[in-house]
């Protein structure tokens, strides 16, 4: 049997622990120790439209607990990767891959840059999870995982794809996912800091014309970043794609409205942030996407940094901007 460690004690670590729990050994291994107790305690917890599922999986708060494990998701949030990725160097055997799926641009570059080109691999979904409380998670929106890795070998990555299948996830495979992440990126630019910033659920956008004025805007500019780099987006409307996943993910409160709402850091800066400073390297205007940047970072700063002023703070977008392009050339 496959032994997981799940890097991330999250709304996400919390569907990946309860659904791989069916069919690997999981090991839950993070910093936030109420949600490792309640797992220990009642096990994972996860609402689905059909009921609660439930899992008991192995915690660990530090990696030297944690036994060689073969595969390692990341499911932390972008500015913790280089952590997370330290950790995963200690936790995998030798052969082991470590697997993100992250949001926004960066987080595989930072785990090829200290596991190995060939010890990293990208997944991106579309599936929509809010936090109830320490391990305890609602499926809010339905969607499928791509895979996608020209440096792994087609078996490895074909049985990847079998176990999280068997786990209950639809797998697609693809040999270049900068379409897809891309595609992601458009509604998550789009969605997540409007959600935020109004303190709304997804589904809300499509219901007030103002917000999915703006969200529209958003979506337009971060498809037109992607098209100016030759970057085939897996659909022609960014519009329309947008509004589809307001309306699957419609009762979900993104990752981002989330963390406003605790004082904690965002993703902004591997999103919007993101968008902003490849679009001025490559001399596309931005200025919806940099003014949702802007907006949230001030909240950011004001919110975070009384709380806990040890946070690691990420590059500005300009500064991350040619690091994504030199890892893609």
């Amino acid at each position: 049997m496959m032994r997981i460690a799940l890097l991330g004690t999250g709304a996400m670590g919390t569907l990946f622990g309860v659904r791989l729990a069916r069919v690997a050994e999981v090991w839950m291994l993070g910093t936030w120790t109420e949600a490792l107790e309640a797992a220990r305690q009642d096990g994972l917890r996860l609402m689905t439209a059909e009921g609660e599922e439930t899992a008991r999986v192995a915690t660990a708060a530090d990696p030297t607990e944690v036994p060689p494990c073969d595969l390692a998701l990341i499911l932390v949030k972008t500015y913790q990767t280089e952590r997370a990725a330290q950790w995963a160097r200690q936790v995998l055997q030798p052969d082991g891959i470590a697997l993100t799926f992250q949001n926004g641009l960066g987080p595989l570059e930072t785990l090829q840059e200290i596991l190995g080109p060939s010890r990293a691999l990208q997944g991106v979904t579309t599936m929509g999870t809010t936090l109830l409380a320490p391990g305890h998670a609602r499926l809010s929106g339905t969607g499928s995982i791509w895979l996608g890795a020209t440096s792994l070998n087609s078996e490895l990555l074909e049985r990847i794809a079998d176990l999280l299948e068997r786990a209950g996830f639809q797998v697609e495979l693809h040999r270049d996912l900068q379409g897809v992440i891309w595609g992601k990126l458009v509604a998550n630019t789009a969605i997540n800091p409007i959600t935020a910033l109004f303190d709304v659920p997804n589904g809300a956008l499509l219901e007030r014309s103002d917000l999915w004025r703006l969200a529209r805007g958003v979506a337009r500019e971060t498809a037109a970043v992607a098209r100016a780099q030759d970057i085939s987006l897996p659909f022609r409307d960014p519009e329309g794609f947008v509004a589809e996943v307001c309306r699957q993910t419609a009762e979900n409160s993104s990752s981002m409205r989330q963390d406003l709402r605790r004082g904690r850091p965002t993703e902004i800066d591997a999103l919007n942030g993101a968008v902003v400073g490849i679009g001025r390297r490559i001399g596309i205007p931005t200025p919806l996407n940099e003014m949702l940047w802007r907006w949230i970072k001030t909240l950011e700063e004001q919110r975070t940094r009384v709380l806990c002023p040890n946070l690691p703070r990420m590059p500005p977008p300009w500064v991350i901007a040619p690091r994504l392009e030199r890892a893609r050339s």
